[in-house]
């Protein structure tokens, strides 16, 4: 599926997994696409963005060709297709990579015929407006994309708010000059837990926090990454919640570490008799596991556990996640 001939100016390309891709195979995808194109950015939890200008070169074909050998090696490689947008911003290609239906596909649409493009499709499809954002355009009668794009902008401003108005104009008429910033993996990894009543007792929340912990740690050596902080995010009944950050005092990936910060903060929320509900941990401001500084230590404890930690994961990546933790964790089943 193509929109006329692309020029060089479609050099942005958007790229989404299916809904529900687990997140091995989004990876495995942003690494076929690092073998496409040097600068690559993750936009988790299902969709990328690639600067296509220096692979048009290297390649030899238009910005259509290098979309459908996108797809062509996912579904090859990977069993997984893909929407592939092209424009020559990240918002623009969003949006079209957005149009397409499941599964796959690829849309590539160069600036001569944007504007024509994005013209009669709703609102609500331009990639960045919200569906609040969509229904208050829609009550003063804006109802399409090229309506949006034919308002003067303070107008929009006054509609959407300063900044909120100034952004969906600009985007309306293919304008974004936010650049695509080489990025393989997410700056941060979350992982969640929903109870399945109402949760009081402070002892089987503290295992959940630390089944949490656990799971976090793994994911994070899997990808070779190492967090600056520790975040946690409360739900209580009712619907409040509450959140906080600590900084590690050196980026880690080990429990040790994780365990330590996430308890602090556990403790500073100051539960008592709270009803939760859901409850995530996450590990912030991550960067390459190679690039953060070793401490040595002459803690044997530590050393030991931190051996017993690459054991663990080499079990668990043979026989699966959770065959071997810590007996905190392995209970959970019992409630």
């Amino acid at each position: 599926m193509g929109d006329g001939q692309v020029t060089s100016a479609a050099t942005v390309m958007h790229v989404r997994v299916p809904a529900g891709t687990p997140e091995p195979v989004y990876r495995d995808v942003l690494e076929v696409l690092s073998g496409i194109s040097a600068t690559v950015q993750s936009i988790p939890p299902g969709a990328a963005l690639v600067q296509l200008r220096g692979a048009l070169r290297f390649f030899g074909c238009d910005a259509r060709a290098l979309g459908e050998m996108t797809r062509l090696r996912t579904v090859a490689r990977l069993g997984c297709d893909v929407r592939v947008g092209i424009a020559s911003s990240w918002s623009a290609a969003a949006t079209l990579s957005g149009h397409l239906a499941e599964p796959g596909g690829v849309l590539a649409v160069d600036d001569d015929h944007l504007h024509a493009f994005l013209a009669p499709l709703p609102v609500i499809a331009l990639h960045g407006i919200g569906s609040a954002q969509a229904r208050t355009l829609e009550k003063y009668g804006v109802t399409t994309i090229g309506a949006l794009a034919s308002l003067d902008r303070s107008t929009v401003q006054r509609i959407l708010g300063g900044r909120a108005g100034r952004t969906a104009h600009e985007r309306a008429r293919g304008i974004d000059h936010r650049p695509v910033t080489p990025r393989l993996h997410p700056e941060s990894v979350r992982i969640h837990h929903t109870f399945a009543h109402q949760e009081l007792d402070s002892a089987r929340v503290r295992a959940r926090l630390l089944d949490l912990v656990v799971q976090l740690g793994a994911v994070l050596r899997e990808r070779n990454q190492v967090a600056r902080a520790v975040g946690l995010h409360l739900t209580f009944a009712g619907g409040p919640t509450w959140e906080r950050t600590r900084r590690l005092v050196e980026a880690s990936a080990h429990e040790d570490d994780l365990r330590s910060a996430a308890y602090r903060l556990m403790d500073a929320a100051g539960l008592q008799r709270a009803r939760l509900t859901a409850m995530s941990v996450r590990g912030q401001d991550l960067v390459p596991a190679a690039t953060a500084p070793l401490q040595i230590t002459l803690d044997p404890i530590r050393e030991a556990r931190l051996c017993a930690e690459q054991v663990i994961d080499r079990a668990n990546r043979r026989f699966g996640p959770g065959t071997v933790g810590p007996a905190t964790v392995l209970g959970k089943a019992s409630y």
